[in-house]
Parts: C-alpha cells; structure tokens; sequence
C-alpha cells in the first residue's frame, strides 16, 4: 500500500533514551508545543515525567508495529484518528479503563477503548475575501470547479488530515462524487500542492490563491499575527448539505507492551480531565472532546455548525480505500 511504502521510506530513527521507572515514554505523532503543555502541568501535579520522541504519526506507528515487545514506549500520540483506529486493528494498544473512557462520548473513541479522542478540528475553507470567487464556495464539492483553475490550495496528497478529510466525504457522500470532486481538484492544483497547512493560508491571505482547504486553528494563527489579512473562515456544507464539516480527532492509545499500567492510566485520567482537556484546547484552539469544555472564545462553538455524520474510527476502517481512490485519482 502506498502509505506504508511511505512512510517505511522515510522511518525515522530515534534516539535511544533511558527511561527510568518513574518516567513515560511518549512516542509523539503531534508537535511537542501541542502536547508539553499538558504533560508539563500532568507531571507537576504527579511527580511522573513524560519523555517525547516526535515524530511523523503513521512513521511512528510502523516503527512501534516493528519494535513489538521490544519496545521502550509506554503511549503512542497521533494527530489523526485513522492511524489510531489502525493501531488498534494491528494489536498494538491495550484497551483504557471504562472508568477513563467515558469521560469520552463513544463517537470519538475506540469500540473497545483501546484509543481515546483528545481533541477535536475541523476541516474548513480559507477564502480570500477581496476575491470575487470566495462567494463561490460553500462546499469543499465546490473546489472541484473550474472557476478555481489556479486558484485552489490543499496540500500533498499524503497529508493525514488530507486523506481523513476525503474519507469523511467518500463515506458521506459515495465513492464515485469523491472520485470526480478529487479529479476536479486535481485539474485546478495543476500539480501544484503544498507541505502545510500554513502555507496554504498566507497564499490566500497574499492573494496568491483565493481559497484553501485546511485545519480551522490555522486561520486563528495567521490571523493571530496578521489581524487584517483579507482572510476569513467558511464552515462547508452547512445549509442545503445533509453532510456537515469533515471532523477528526487528535488521540492517544496505551501500548500493549508498556509495563507501567498505573502511571499511564494516570496520564490518561487526567489526559481526559476537565483540566487536561482545557489545555488541549487552550494549546491549539482545538475543540475538546470531553463534554461540558468550552473551546477558545474565538472559534465557532460547537452547536454553531454541522459536523459529518461519521464515527471517527472510520477514518482508520476505510483508509485503504481512500488510499485507493487517491491514487485513482491520481492525486499528486
């Protein structure tokens, strides 16, 4: 499978670490400033320490499918819920206690707790508002029009929140409209991609393209530093849509082969806290999945918009077949 070759291809080596017994080694598919918040105030509170080794989600994920029992790591961190879903369908991970997991709605986790959903985005346009065409765009199935020939910005094709967002709308509205809305992309892209979602939203921003599919909290951070940029934020497929923003989860799993079950089911009570949860949403503007957290002030709240009807294990069930329909696609 192409992801696999991928990220086999490009595996990275890790620095050896000893972890002593009142440390938890984290292997860590998100950025340190994402999650060192959290795990910073989590050892105050314990005394425990949190070693990160960061990396690439899905590299990390076959680097622990590699290791097995050889394996010093005691959590494994992913940005996305498809490579959670698929770790726990190798066998790598060890099921939460009930008690933990439903701190968790059932949607945003494991059938069997073997991962929890930490927090929460939403895939959204970027649009340029001094561009006639950011009237022209209410659905992402509007940026396979031909008006947006060479005016369109998504990212590489491998992008996890890329190929979870089109298994969203392959399992919401079929794989034959997704084929073609990939197509059209690929028509207006020209070949033509980027390698982050940041870049995407100064090319609007700079007028370069005059719209973008991204993550929502990279809008806020631009915006953060550039408070007049001629931007704004489309939640798609809200009215006259039965499908609803694409929505993915950032998570974590305890690894089958961690010897240290009490002091990562620590990590995980307060991961799942009401603490823990506001600082995961304080760190990136995401959305915490624990019911009863407020998000940032300055996002939509939830309740404001319509999300994708589908259950995020899904995203780690289908995503063979949505590697498939990318490569179909011939998506670059």
């Amino acid at each position: 499978m192409r992801l696999l070759l991928l990220v086999l291809s490009g595996l990275l080596t890790l620095a050896c670490h000893t972890v002593s017994a009142e440390e938890i080694l984290v292997y860590s598919g998100r950025s340190d400033k994402f999650v060192k918040p959290v795990f910073d105030a989590f050892t105050r509170k314990t005394g425990i320490k949190v070693v990160l080794h960061s990396g690439s989600s899905t590299a990390l994920l076959n680097k622990l499918n590699l290791e097995q029992r050889q394996t010093k790591a005691d959590v494994f961190i992913s940005n996305d819920a498809g490579n959670l879903q698929k770790g726990a369908e190798l066998g790598l991970f060890r099921p939460v206690s009930n008690k933990i997991a439903r701190n968790i709605p059932s949607n945003y986790r494991a059938k069997d707790n073997s991962w929890l959903g930490l927090s929460a985005r939403a895939r959204v346009l970027v649009v340029n508002t001094n561009s006639p065409l950011a009237r022209e765009v209410d659905s992402v199935f509007d940026l396979a029009s031909p008006k947006l020939k060479g005016q369109l910005a998504i990212t590489h094709s491998s992008n996890e929140s890329y190929i979870a967002g089109v298994t969203v709308y392959m399992v919401s509205a079929g794989k034959e409209k997704t084929l073609q809305w990939l197509k059209g992309m690929k028509d207006n892209v020209d070949n033509s991609v980027f390698n982050k979602h940041g870049k995407i939203v100064k090319a609007v921003a700079d007028g370069k393209k005059a719209v973008g599919l991204v993550n929502h909290y990279y809008i806020y951070r631009h915006l953060d530093k550039h408070p007049d940029a001629p931007i704004k934020l489309v939640m798609p497929d809200q009215i006259g849509s039965d499908m609803g923003v694409a929505w993915n989860v950032a998570g974590a799993a305890i690894i089958k082969h961690s010897k240290k079950a009490k002091a990562v089911e620590k990590l995980f009570e307060f991961m799942t806290s009401r603490e823990g949860q506001t600082l995961f949403a304080e760190a990136n503007r995401e959305y915490p999945v624990r019911p009863g957290i407020s998000a940032s002030s300055t996002i939509p709240s939830v309740g404001s918009f319509k999300v994708a009807d589908v259950p995020m294990a899904e995203l780690g069930k289908q995503r063979g077949a949505t590697l498939d329909l990318i490569e179909k696609a011939g998506m670059p």
